[in-house]
């Protein structure tokens, strides 16, 4: 029997890099290429363009502010979506589950108590984690125990979060400012704010509660039996099931767990940046949160890249606009073009695997057929 070549297997271990480890950068610099395509079809020049991009996102200190302050929510929302990745689930609900955190920690943030101003600001943080949470509940369930698509369930109940806030900061509703002009809540209490790390920007914790989280998860994901559970759950439920895990259990935790986080990120945009709950605050974010939770093919270190990286596309894009005049929802097409192609090198992964699969089976039965001729 003939062995592989060397020069076979190297190849075979850098497309195997590439769809594995390799998947978000080689679908970042794919988008970026088509997108210069795209640019240079509109009649500007690419280079220049994108040059202008990484000056709004990282030209200044304001401008690397603007990018992790854009970025937090992001991260945060997107940990959530990673983790029912590793459980096999798709989390689109972050949209819902930012809506319900902020209602969470703008209701304790705007309520005098009798505490330090670091106490209430953290259980105002709380607040918005166990609202996100509960919000994971109907899907959750519904998904475990009925086996009702998490998808459909956690989108439906984005509309719900989203006009639940908007009833609550309407007149006569307890989160309601009084004769506002704009449906808003009264303003956070100052001490409840999360700290801002750079004066005279919006910088705020939330980036560096977003990363910490991000680098325990995976720690916990990969050490802990809580983390080897939700990834055999996610690569063959059959055999967990086998292993003695409790699937209907586990995927409602986990589930729950990805929900808090995208509460999480409602706090961050509430306690950290607006400084009190809008009508339609959010505008979109949680969706963006689920394409980095693809992006970084539900690693928990790429929520971190694929989140800076949508951050700063975010806070680039009207300096690409005044240098180039590229309008700003270029920025919106790199982001879906992207997650186009993390989901493209994913099929083009099955089916490399496949293909291999199917080679070895057909060597073995060649092997076997040759060693029962007399």
């Amino acid at each position: 029997m003939k062995k592989p070549s060397k020069q076979g297997d190297f190849w075979g271990r850098v497309i195997d890099l590439l769809f594995s480890g390799g998947r978000p950068i080689l679908a970042i610099f794919l988008a970026l290429l088509v997108s210069a395509v795209l640019i240079g079809m509109a009649g500007a020049n690419p280079l220049k363009a994108y040059g202008a991009l990484l000056q709004g996102s990282f030209g200044s200190l304001a401008a690397i502010a603007n990018t992790f302050v854009r970025a937090s929510p992001l991260i945060l929302a997107g940990l959530g979506v990673a983790l029912c990745l590793q459980a096999g689930l798709l989390n689109v609900g972050a949209e819902g589950q930012i809506y319900a955190g902020a209602i969470g920690a703008t209701a304790v943030g705007i309520t005098p108590m009798p505490i330090p101003g670091w106490l209430h600001m953290t259980l105002a943080v709380l607040a918005a984690f166990v609202a996100g949470g509960i919000w994971g509940l109907v899907p959750g369930y519904l998904k475990a125990y009925r086996g009702v698509s998490e998808v459909v369930v956690s989108l439906m109940m984005n509309y719900i979060a989203i006009f639940l806030a908007s009833y609550l900061v309407h007149e006569p509703q307890p989160l309601a400012q009084k004769d506002a002009i704009f449906p808003m809540s009264p303003p956070i209490i100052p001490e409840v704010l999360l700290p801002k790390l750079v004066k005279g920007t919006s910088l705020h914790t939330g980036i560096i509660l977003g990363i910490l989280l991000c680098i325990a998860v995976y720690f916990i994901l990969r050490y802990t039996t809580f983390g080897f559970k939700t990834r055999l759950v996610g690569a063959n439920i059959d055999a967990a099931r086998f292993s003695r895990v409790h699937i209907e259990r586990h995927i409602m935790l986990v589930i729950l767990i990805g929900s808090a986080f995208g509460g999480l990120a409602g706090a961050s945009e509430v306690l950290g940046l607006k400084e009190r709950l809008f009508d339609f605050f959010a505008g979109g974010v949680g969706y963006e949160a689920v394409a980095v939770g693809l992006l970084a093919n539900g690693n928990p270190l790429g929520v971190i890249v694929a989140g800076l990286f949508f951050g700063s596309l975010k806070a680039g894009a009207n300096k690409m606009q005044t240098v180039v005049g590229i309008a700003t929802p270029m920025s919106m097409v790199i982001q879906a073009l992207c997650v186009l192609f993390v989901i493209g090198i994913g099929f083009g992964e099955r089916a490399w695997r496949a293909r291999g699969e199917k080679s070895g089976k057909v060597t073995r039965e060649k092997v076997e057929d040759h060693a029962v001729q007399p």
